[in-house]
């Protein structure tokens, strides 16, 4: 099996070994040692499989390591994400690109559960997945009643 490069969510990670999960394909590779990672960095980096087995991974080149703030705003979504999320149906997403890099994704939610759905965004791996995929450093989400828009930044 041939070497792997690209960027990976180190998803758990102790002192003897790390699993990443690759964020475009979204394959898990276990590394047998661990190199000073810790969950949620972002590592960018070629893997190798350890023979004979090739059932465990090694880091042969590690570029780059870094954390994505995901960030909860005190402000609203913006208005032209307001105006968006009134066209769509409840429980819908709809992305857009951002100028620049990143991306904004509004979601539309029951009222009642706003709270709850930022809550979910927050802590949810597949944030920081889409984060990275994206190469960005921030996530800032935004909520008002029934809207959550997640926004992620350079």
């Amino acid at each position: 099996m041939p070497s792997k490069s690209g960027t990976f969510l180190v998803t758990a990670a102790d002192a003897d070994s790390v699993v990443l999960a690759d964020v475009t394909d979204s394959q898990v590779h276990t590394l047998g040692e661990n190199p000073g990672l810790s969950v949620d960095e972002v590592v960018d980096a070629t893997i190798a499989p350890v023979p004979p087995m090739e059932a465990v991974w090694t880091v042969e080149d590690l570029r780059e390591t870094r954390s994505i703030a995901v960030e909860v705003s005190d402000e609203r979504p913006t208005k032209t994400s307001r105006d968006l999320a009134a066209t769509m149906d409840e429980g819908d997403l709809e992305t857009r690109e951002r100028a620049g890099t990143g991306a904004i994704h509004v979601i539309t939610v029951p009222t009642d559960l706003t709270d709850a759905a930022v809550d979910d965004v927050r802590e949810d791996e597949s944030t920081l997945r889409m984060a990275a995929r994206l190469g960005v450093d921030r996530v800032e989400i935004r909520a008002s009643p029934g809207v959550v828009t997640v926004r992620y930044l350079p």
